[in-house]
């Protein structure tokens, strides 16, 4: 039987939110970034810039909403359980 492995138990419920909710914030902080520079830019990377902050929600909640349990696989239960006894008083088992 495989040995069950700590690390490949998928991540906790908050973590995995965690994780989703930096990449979103990630990606509306570049988006607010390419809207304050809408403001100073011109030409060509105005364009840029605007089509930054128009398309940037979408793949953000794409992005956000992307499960990583694909490459966690499936959780093998443990094996038997072994009972280990306390030596008696002539260090015996």
């Amino acid at each position: 039987m495989k040995q069950q492995s700590i690390t490949s138990l998928p991540p906790s419920p908050e973590a995995e939110r965690r994780a989703r909710m930096i990449k979103y914030s990630i990606a509306m902080g570049i988006r607010m970034v390419c809207i304050l520079l809408m403001l100073f830019v011109h030409g060509w990377w105005l364009l840029v810039c605007a089509v930054g902050a128009i398309v940037l929600p979408y793949f953000a909640v794409v992005a956000a909403n992307v499960h990583g349990g694909a490459a966690a696989g499936t959780v093998v239960r443990p094996g038997a359980i072994e009972v280990y006894r306390k030596p008696d008083d002539r260090g015996r088992q």
